[in-house]
């Protein structure tokens, strides 16, 4: 890492350790939601960045969009956002313990976007590493079952949060939350 860009993750990690992110829930005009693969991983997610030093959240959404997504903002309408930052701790194995200062986790403000023109000419290639690698519609709370364990608690607060926004009638009922159970390494 360069002393530049040392000096960037720096400004937008907090004094607890959390980056600033956005989160971006991209939705089409029947309110199903973008959902993307993750490069090399079996994974799936919502696009998501970093922000960067002196950059507002709306500034960074529209960045990220365009760098992982290849939408403009003259692409989508923005409907709305969370009124917080939503946070998530990473397990200790996703932490970089080797930076300083330490990111132990994402602080995020969510937007909720529609794409304006039927559908979007999604381009994948307008980052030097891009993010993802495909794409599809999915229903609202379909996230829910697949995003990683460590992020599945703010995806259902960003979904709740912004589900009257696309949902002014009200919403599809929400999963019930699903307690997983954590193995335990024994030795023997």
């Amino acid at each position: 890492m360069g002393i530049q860009e040392h000096l960037a993750e720096q400004a937008v990690i907090d004094a607890e350790g959390y980056r600033a992110n956005v989160g971006i829930i991209l939705c089409h005009a029947d309110g199903r939601l973008f959902w993307a693969r993750r490069v090399g991983r079996a994974g799936w997610q919502f696009p998501q960045g970093g922000m960067q030093p002196g950059e507002t959240p709306e500034q960074a959404l529209y960045r990220e969009l365009g760098e992982e997504v290849g939408l403009d903002p003259e692409h989508v309408e923005l409907l709305g956002s969370t009124r917080d930052w939503l946070s998530y701790r990473l397990p200790l194995r996703y932490q970089r313990h080797d930076s300083q200062p330490l990111c132990i986790g994402q602080k995020q403000r969510w937007f909720l976007l529609r794409v304006r023109d039927g559908e979007p000419q999604v381009r994948f290639d307008r980052s030097p590493t891009p993010e993802f690698d495909d794409w599809r519609w999915v229903d609202y709370w379909h996230p829910l079952d697949e995003v990683i364990f460590f992020k599945r608690r703010v995806y259902r607060e960003a979904l709740t949060e912004l589900a009257p926004v696309l949902f002014p009638q009200g919403a599809p009922p929400a999963p019930a939350i699903k307690r997983s159970v954590r193995r335990r390494r024994t030795s023997r």
